[in-house]
C-alpha cells in the first residue's frame, strides 16, 4: 500500500539544484522534494506522498493522523522493509538478525 502521510520538516537544504527536506513522519526520517511546496518551512508539516511534498497541513491535523496510522500499524507497513515484512508473515526468521540462528542466516 502507498499512503500520503504527514510529516514534519526537520531541515531544508538543496541537493542536484532541487529544494529538499528532511522530514520526520512520528520517528521515522526520510528524504522529500519540496518542488510543489517551494515555500514549505522547517516546523511546517505536509503531506508526502511518494517523495514528494503535496499539500501543507495543520499540526494538530497531521499529529491526529499520525496516530491513527500508528494505531492501525498502517506506519510500520509504509516505512518497514519489504523482505523483513515478508518474512515476518511467512514466521520465517529475518536472515539478517543478528539475533537469529546461523542456519536462518546462510
Amino acid at each position: 500500500m502507498c499512503l500520503a502521510v504527514p510529516g514534519k520538516v526537520i531541515d531544508i537544504g538543496e541537493q542536484d539544484g532541487t529544494r529538499m527536506a528532511t522530514v520526520d513522519f512520528g520517528g521515522v526520517v526520510k528524504e522529500v522534494c519540496l518542488e510543489y511546496l517551494p515555500d514549505l518551512q522547517v516546523g511546517e508539516y505536509a503531506i508526502v506522498h511518494v517523495g514528494f511534498a503535496l499539500q501543507r497541513l495543520d499540526e494538530e491535523s497531521a499529529l491526529r493522523t499520525l496516530a491513527l496510522f500508528s494505531r492501525l500499524g498502517t506506519l510500520q507497513e509504509e516505512f518497514a522493509d519489504p523482505w523483513e515484512l515478508a518474512a515476518q508473515a511467512g514466521d520465517s526468521p529475518w536472515p539478517f538478525d543478528e539475533d537469529a540462528p546461523q542456519e536462518a542466516q546462510q
